[in-house]
């Protein structure tokens, strides 16, 4: 029998491949073998099932896909521990490169042959020792990426049932609280975006327990002492630090069945709520666990690239690296490089052993990819090659690659890297969406859905400040900063911005927004990506213009100076007079907004910002002893709740339902917007003020806004 074929049955025997895996099919040829073990992830997943915890599997990258660089890491960490652990000498290993590159497999197959002659004792010991131990298989294929989760790789979810299992059996069964008809969602779906950090660092986690236990009898001992008096001593620590991670992404399967099941139309449709936004909370758990394998990876290229004083990371997301020949306008000839693609630059790197050298950085933002499709047609190597062609016709480059697959599979890479910077929507609608880093959990503007991971998570529209995701870009309508283009000139455009300003601020001002109070100095360092820096001083009074709750920038206007800019949302608090406009309640979700109006007389009403979009309102109101919301609807710059009738503000909006019943857009809602929900405190925060001369309300100008409140609350009884 071949080597080849011996080395093959040897991985299965060793449970490294399944029984059926296709290099044991009578077509297999040597090729099907070199594919499977390339990326090094299976070699080093041999060593652990010879010797368990040979290998660190954190040192390795289960999914190196398109990166050379990670394979060839994976394939040295191999030849390392055979060397180091299993004593083999160099002599007897092969070069990286011999596998990578498929240059010399038969060397490969001949030294895995001699691995297996040279620990057959191992393989014994192992299957008497650990043969009864559960393992997880690990099967890559030609050309098909592993979509799996790494978590799903490294626990085994039936141990982890059988730990929730046996916990929740200590719980004895009690009656419910509330009736079927009261059950409502008591979780917030912001609360469980923890997993997504600790689904993170779980695995650093066990590491350290492992490591203090180790190290520290007493607190070792105390633990065993804690896990025996929990649970008889079943489930250690480190077993239970692994249950919430597994749950987690186990909670929508439950739903689903719930859904299935249910016949009583008001709960199917709520538990399809609570079913979407668990399968958007596994989804972002999954993107910030593969985010942080990711920002693994390109520290990991950052310290193999030298003369790089850019972190990588700020050049987004990696999509590939590996070998090409480079040629531009000035240098005709091929020159031999490693190219490090990422979303919005590629590093062009020459190979020192096993480090990188740095010659270039090619900013994508300012080129185009032209395919060459006449280099495909001269059939040899380094043949099959594309253009870099800059935008506004400087120097470009042309990049050739080994084989037609290869060029294949970069032009796409390329292609997607260039469509994350420019996507086709981008300015659809007068919008100026670029890809964005949020420093705080965001929702995308459109769809509600998270924006997932911890960098690069979505796309900001640099004029309106809404987040999206990428597929959500072309459903929005127009900008709400949009106008005619500024004009060129210094002075006109400093017209412009002005204008456009004080239209923006007249306009919000009317809508009631909050007012905020400065509690720290801000002279625009750092400066918002956003928009021109709002300088404040501690104690301003700033209106909202524009305000996301989980952005780190707001939008306001200092009252004194009638000044606009955007400054740190950490900077300032709710001001006491905001509680003036007895009609609206800031940002406020609909819980929130029933208990609120819950206790009050029907007909009771307030005006919110809806939480998750903070370009949307809502106007919430008791009716029959219970509360009704209602979204209030934008379009064409018009505000509406019934498509029959529309209003240039919320304020003319609110008037006109003070005088008409809410019936003409609800059938079911024969009301009119009687008693603004603070109306009651104002009067009473007007009672106690007015006759102290110290209070904080005493300047004439918060007066007079309460004396026109007074008026105003007579004039509607």
């Amino acid at each position: 029998m071949e080597y080849w074929r011996q080395c093959a049955l040897w991985l299965i025997n060793c449970k490294v491949l399944p029984p059926n895996h296709r290099v044991t099919w009578e077509s297999a040829q040597v090729f099907d073998l070199a594919q499977t073990l390339r990326d090094g992830v299976l070699l080093c997943q041999l060593l652990n099932n010879l010797r368990p915890q040979s290998i660190n599997l954190k040192e390795i990258n289960l999914r190196p896909q398109m990166s050379q660089f990670l394979c060839l890491k994976n394939i040295r960490t191999f030849l390392s521990a055979c060397y180091e652990i299993f004593g083999m000498k160099k002599s007897e290993l092969f070069e990286a490169f011999d596998l990578f590159d498929v240059r010399d497999f038969g060397k490969v197959s001949n030294r895995i042959h001699a691995l297996s002659m040279f620990t057959c004792r191992l393989i014994i010991r192992y299957q008497t020792d650990y043969g009864s131990r559960p393992r997880t298989e690990i099967v890559i294929e030609k050309g098909v990426e592993d979509e799996e989760d790494l978590y799903d790789c490294v626990y085994d979810d039936e141990d982890g049932g059988e730990i929730y299992e046996d916990l929740m059996k200590a719980e004895a069964v009690r009656p419910p609280l509330v009736s079927s008809n009261q059950v409502k969602l008591f979780w917030p779906h912001a609360l469980l975006l923890i997993y997504g950090k600790y689904c993170s660092h779980v695995e650093t986690a066990i590491v350290a327990l492992d490591d203090i236990c180790k190290h520290r009898e007493d607190i070792r001992m105390k633990l065993e002492e804690c896990a025996k008096r929990a649970n008889y001593g079943k489930f250690t620590l480190r077993d239970l630090l692994v249950v919430p991670m597994q749950r987690v992404l186990k909670y929508h399967l439950l739903l689903q069945e719930l859904v299935k099941h249910t016949h009583d139309a008001a709960d199917k449709s709520n538990l399809r709520l609570a079913l979407d936004a668990m399968k958007d909370l596994a989804q972002y758990v999954n993107e910030v666990k593969r985010d942080n394998e990711t920002l693994r990876d390109i520290a990991q290229y950052q310290k193999s690239i030298e003369n790089l004083n850019q972190s990588l990371s700020t050049y987004g997301r990696p999509k590939g690296d590996g070998e090409v020949r480079v040629t531009s306008i000035d240098k005709r000839a091929k020159q031999d490089r490693h190219i490090f693609l990422f979303d919005a630059a590629v590093i062009v790197c020459k190979r020192r052993g096993d480090n990188y050298e740095m010659k270039e950085v090619i900013d994508l933002h300012h080129f185009k990819i032209t395919n060459n499709p006449t280099s495909d047609k001269e059939n040899r190597k380094w043949s099959y090659g594309f253009y870099l062609t800059h935008n506004q016709g400087q120097s470009g480059f042309e990049l050739f690659f080994k084989t037609k697959e290869l060029k294949k599979k970069w032009l796409e890479q390329f292609g997607m890297a260039i469509s994350n910077i420019r996507p086709e929507n981008g300015t659809s609608n007068f919008h100026e969406f670029k890809m964005h880093t949020f420093d705080r959990i965001t929702s995308c503007s459109y769809c509600h859905m998270l924006l997932r991971g911890i960098f690069n998570q979505g796309y900001l529209c640099s004029k309106c400040g809404v987040g999206a995701h990428k597929e959500c870009l072309g459903r929005f309508g127009s900008c709400g900063k949009t106008g005619e283009n500024p004009p060129q000139n210094t002075d006109s455009r400093k017209q412009y911005t002005t204008t456009h300003r004080r239209a923006s601020v007249q306009t919000n001002s009317i809508l009631g927004l909050p007012k905020m109070l400065v509690t720290r100095n801000y002279f625009g360092v750092p400066s918002p990506i956003c928009g021109p820096p709002l300088n404040i001083q501690q104690g301003d009074i700033i209106e909202l213009v524009c305000a996301d709750l989980h952005s780190s920038w707001w939008q306001g206007k200092i009252l004194a100076t009638r000044e606009v800019g955007f400054f740190p949302s950490d900077a300032v608090k709710p001001c006491p007079c905001c509680l003036l406009d007895c009609r609206f309640a800031g940002p406020m979700e609909r819980l929130q907004a029933e208990a609120e109006l819950i206790n009050r007389g029907n007909s009771t009403y307030l005006v919110r910002h809806r939480s998750r979009e903070f370009t949307e309102y809502a106007i919430s109101i008791k009716y029959s002893n219970d509360v009704k919301h209602i979204k209030i609807l934008t379009r064409d710059a018009c505000f509406h709740i019934a498509e029959n009738k529309k209003f240039r503000s919320i304020l003319e909006l609110i008037e006109y339902y003070k005088h008409h019943s809410l019936r003409e857009g609800f059938r079911s809602l024969d009301t009119t917007l009687q008693f603004p929900y603070r109306e009651q405190e104002n009067a009473a925060m007007l009672h106690t003020n007015r006759p102290g001369g110290n209070s904080e309300y005493k300047n004439n100008t918060t007066r007079t806004q309460y004396e026109h409140h007074t008026l105003r609350k007579k004039g509607a009884l």
